[in-house]
């Protein structure tokens, strides 16, 4: 038998939190990396004890945010580099050879301290090629200096310089069922108008009516989601009904928020 690929020396980290799904197999498509951490939230289910048994160091961590919780894996990490993955994506033997290929590199004082990662997005079992799904590049791939902000939604990296661009991708399964897209539709959109309505951010009723149909547009036509078929319309769908219950629940915020004065 050949003799077994080097580790790379990074750390991995997976914020988690009731993904008895998703963790084993997240865990195993990292293999190759020399470190597993996984932040742990609360979880209620076996993920705690799967992510032991599949090798990973498990943290328990009661953040307030998931960027909160890496920056907790992040401060623990062995390596001074780090790849966020999310439970319900994989990494792939491509994706072993462009993070090594970053990190033997590192020495160079020109080379970025982060990188953006490209995503094959899958929904109901199928890859989406088009509505937008096609651009998504989250930073993922950094230095262990650098840490989330914390924000509830949309959380992201602050890098003080350029971030550079990995061309092989993670493969990304966010919604498995309806049910799951539900499930976190309810609560992010409560989250994200929290969020907005604390920084003082202001909505209306014509916003209510006019931001859900212009997103549809956006996503089924201009970003041609129509080519992807009955997955393009309902993913259009869903965004319009995803705006619709942000600015609604932005706008009820507003009119509590003037009742109370």
């Amino acid at each position: 038998m050949p003799p077994a690929a080097p580790l790379v020396p990074v750390t991995v980290v997976i914020a988690a939190r009731n993904e008895t799904k998703h963790i084993a197999a997240c865990i195993d498509s990292v293999r190759w990396a020399a470190e597993i951490i996984v932040a742990e939230n609360g979880s209620t289910d076996e993920t705690v004890q799967i992510a032991r048994t599949a090798g990973a160091t498990v943290i328990s961590n009661p953040a307030a945010t998931i960027g909160a919780q890496r920056n907790v894996a992040i401060a623990l990490s062995s390596h001074q580099w780090i790849l966020v993955v999310d439970a319900d994506e994989r990494g792939t033997p491509a994706l072993r050879d462009a993070v090594s290929d970053v990190i033997a590199q590192s020495a160079k004082p020109s080379q970025d301290a982060a990188y953006r990662i490209p995503r094959r997005n899958f929904f109901l079992g199928r890859e989406i090629h088009h509505g937008g799904w096609n651009h998504d590049r989250p930073i993922r791939l950094f230095r262990t200096n650098l840490r989330y902000n914390d924000s509830k939604v949309h959380e992201h990296l602050t890098v003080p310089g350029p971030v550079g661009l990995l061309r092989a991708p993670l493969l990304h399964y966010p919604y498995t069922s309806l049910d799951q897209y539900f499930e976190k539709f309810d609560r992010y959109s409560r989250w994200w108008a929290e969020q907005q309505h604390q920084r003082g951010r202001r909505t209306n009723v014509m916003a209510v009516l006019w931001r859900p149909p212009a997103r549809f547009l956006k996503m089924y036509i201009l970003q041609r989601g129509i080519l992807d078929g009955a997955r393009g319309l309902v993913l259009a769908g869903l965004a319009a009904a995803s705006v619709l219950a942000k600015y609604a629940r932005l706008w009820a915020l507003q009119q509590e928020h003037e009742c109370a004065s």
